[in-house]
């Protein structure tokens, strides 16, 4: 009698996200400049962070820090200090949200690392600090923009602004500097640019 055959388990299909899905967060998502006059919910600010915070960050040091700028007063503060055309776009959004990184992160180590809480206290105040913070800030703010794209939000993220001015101004008493600020609401489309170029995957990347 021959030996039954080994038959090997089909793996596991893989959950990927649909085509619309790509679309909504990469290939028809644009960086707007006008906004409709649609308000955004507070609940879905507080569901936008509660998406952007399981991005993955060196040692779980999670360092950005979020101010959500949507009342006449902080906006108006907000595009007084940024240039151009950038005090038009600040005003004109139902929110601007400041990234910026806690240089003081580590304090929170014992909660966001609890098997090692006090890994990160040699770091304070060293360059190392400055790099870590900075690097995952950014990356943070790049979860935060998918993650706003993913919860039907148009996004305008900007430089041009005063960033001592800026920390002062909404980070005061505090170790946090200012990032880069993202416009978030529902696009007009005014002022919507032709999508530029990107580069080819042989022209950015190879195998090695």
């Amino acid at each position: 009698m021959s030996a039954a055959l080994a038959i090997e388990p089909s793996p596991a299909p893989v959950a990927v996200l649909s085509d619309a899905g790509r679309d909504l967060l990469f290939r028809e998502a644009r960086t707007h400049n006008g906004w409709s006059d649609r308000p955004i919910p507070e609940a879905l600010l507080r569901e936008l962070y509660d998406l952007t915070k399981f991005g993955p960050t060196a040692v779980n040091a999670t360092p950005a820090r979020f101010v959500f700028v949507t009342s006449d007063e902080g906006k108006a503060k907000l595009a007084e200090l940024a240039s151009g055309n950038n005090k038009a776009k600040i005003l004109a959004a139902p929110a601007t949200v400041i990234i910026g990184y806690d240089l003081d992160f580590m304090d929170h180590n014992a909660k966001l690392f609890p098997h090692a809480p006090t890994m990160l206290e040699g770091m304070r105040g060293t360059p190392a600090a400055q790099e870590l913070a900075f690097r995952n800030s950014s990356l943070q703010g790049g979860y935060f923009i998918l993650a706003a794209r993913a919860l039907g939000l148009d996004t305008g993220p900007m430089s041009g602004f005063d960033n001592a001015a800026v920390d002062e101004a909404f980070f005061p008493g505090r170790n946090v500097k200012s990032n880069f600020i993202v416009s978030l609401g529902y696009g007009s489309g005014e002022n919507l640019f032709p999508r530029s170029p990107r580069l080819d995957f042989e022209d950015a990347a190879r195998f090695a």
